[in-house]
């Protein structure tokens, strides 16, 4: 939408950039002052620019690579504190405004432009307020964008009047030069003030800020967050004084969202780092947020099990991605516990069917040259003969060669060339071969590490081994299990349970079924065993 001054639109409430462009000209550069409802910096920290390019809200960062003829402010709407009533965009060059031609202000929402405002120059100002998120009168979670074109006589003279009493004409030596860093330098958190051992000064992982404030007293009668007294409830236990529980549980509201954003990108640490950054700078417990995370983060890390479960293949990488959340989170406890054991198990699985086999020593076995033994299990072989199903006990001999069945009354050798599938179903092994006599169907006690580990050695023999990020005819694509998951709410849709969740496909692969979101549902691993490859 085209604006002209003083029209407003509104904007998603997304990650927006903002672009200045211009023709020719000396070079404009971009900066933004986080206001209050009184429209007022609440610090010199509010104010985000070329030396300051990052706000500790991550809400605001300054591109001080942008390419040429054009200045760029990421602007992170949702990441915004509810104390933050709007961002006022401010440009400002070395010389005259006047000098500039063709001057456009564009917002984008990813790289869709949705605010374009040309921009009138008329007056010799050295800078100028450009445009102004606010937040929507009807709904404060909206926002909107006014265009404006205010100049001023100085860049220091502009942003004073929002209340940042930072000069930003002169260019100080760098803090760390002159103040020694915190002993852990690379950690965003108050420290004591080098200078003022009285206040705690805020580090932000590069530079020591103008933010201060007094060290709290260290006993239990003042609260820690804020330093005044606090009250006691029942049996001494003390806790947080009234406004700053207040405080704290209005910021967590507007944090919890942005935290369960990066919860569903697993693997996004660069932004858990400047989301308990942002807590440490509210002077927030962490525990306190980590405790409004557990169930989400139960159900994220359920939909990461289930997702790896519906391919047949667990990388490594899966394995590394649900540590390092539960060690983000601090998560502990059975159902931690009953997931890593199956993310474990089904690693050991997808190791077996790639090749990667163990070696097995037996005894009073022929065994042909560079014949290697992998599995030696006690089995039991059932026959399907005219007056029955007959059982034979014995055991079962998997090798670099063939499959071997040794029992008391009966034996059966299979060369892997005649072997066409090993399938794993209902309890049993079943090895389908080349000839219809020439199969077998096996009782063994863990039927599917049996399977994976003759499935592993058939690959080897006949060279089937899958390369590094190839899956086989069981992968369901991911964009399919998305919406499926999403469909059936991550809950099993027999009994709602939303725990050991599995995809099952409502006509079976066996018979005919597709892999698509009309055939597949989320079930619970009770119900899917119940209705095992039936309709």
């Amino acid at each position: 939408m085209k604006l002209t001054k003083g029209g407003f639109t509104r904007v998603p409430t997304s990650l927006l950039t903002v672009v200045l462009s211009w023709r020719a000209g000396p070079p404009v550069r971009g900066q933004a002052v986080l206001v209050g409802a009184s429209g007022r910096a609440r610090s010199d920290r509010d104010f985000v620019w070329f030396d300051a390019p990052r706000h500790v809200s991550q809400a605001v960062t300054v591109d001080r690579e942008a390419e040429p003829g054009t200045a760029r402010l990421s602007v992170s709407l949702p990441r915004t504190g509810s104390e933050v009533a709007g961002i006022v965009v401010i440009g400002s060059v070395a010389g005259r405004f006047s000098d500039v031609s063709e001057l456009r202000l564009t917002v984008f929402d990813h790289d869709h432009p949705v605010v374009s405002y040309e921009v009138d120059v008329p007056e010799a100002v050295p800078a100028m307020v450009l445009g102004e998120f606010t937040r929507s009168e009807d709904d404060p979670r909206h926002w909107e964008f006014r265009a404006l074109g205010d100049g001023g006589v100085s860049l220091a003279g502009l942003v004073r009047e929002f209340g940042v009493r930072l000069d930003p004409a002169r260019t100080p030596e760098p803090e760390p030069r002159r103040t020694p860093p915190p002993a852990d330098s690379e950690r965003a958190d108050w420290h004591p003030d080098p200078r003022d051992p009285a206040r705690l000064r805020w580090w932000d992982g590069a530079a020591w800020t103008a933010a201060a404030r007094p060290v709290p007293p260290r006993d239990s009668r003042h609260c820690p967050r804020c330093g005044e007294p606090r009250r006691r409830r029942l049996f001494g236990a003390a806790h947080l004084c009234r406004e700053c529980a207040a405080e704290t549980a209005e910021y967590l509201a507007d944090w919890r969202p942005r935290a369960e954003r990066t919860l569903r990108r697993l693997g996004a640490y660069e932004d858990w780092d400047a989301l308990w950054a942002a807590l440490r700078y509210q002077r927030i417990d962490r525990a306190a947020a980590v405790e409004l995370l557990r169930a989400p983060a139960h159900e994220q890390l359920e939909r990461l099990v289930a997702f790896a479960f519906a391919d047949g293949v667990v990388e490594q990488a899966v394995l590394e991605e649900f540590e390092d959340a539960v060690d983000e989170l601090s998560l502990s406890g059975p159902l931690i516990e009953d997931l890593r054991r199956r993310l474990h198990r089904g690693r050991l699985l997808t190791r077996l069917r790639s090749g990667e086999l163990p070696l097995a020593r037996t005894t009073g076995l022929h065994l042909d040259p560079d014949e290697r033994v992998h599995l030696d299990v006690a089995a039991a072989h059932i026959r399907q003969l005219a007056r029955g199903p007959k059982r034979t006990e014995g055991r079962l001999i998997v090798s670099s060669r063939k499959l071997r069945f040794t029992g008391s009354d009966a034996g059966t050798e299979i060369p892997w060339a005649r072997v066409v599938s090993v399938t794993s179903a209902d309890g049993l092994v079943e090895v389908s071969a080349t000839s219809s006599r020439g199969g077998a169907i096996l009782e063994v006690a863990d039927p599917d590490y049996v399977a994976a580990a003759m499935e592993g050695a058939l690959r080897i023999a006949k060279r089937l081994a899958l390369t590094p990020g190839r899956r086989d005819t069981r992968t369901i694509p991911p964009d399919v299990k998305a919406v499926v998951w999403q469909r059936d709410g991550g809950k099993c849709v027999e009994c709602g349970e939303g725990h050991y969740l599995e995809f099952d496909h409502i006509i079976p692969i066996s018979i005919g079924g597709a892999t698509s979101p009309a055939n597949l549902q989320i079930l619970c691993r009770a119900c899917n065993r119940t209705k095992g490859a039936h309709l």
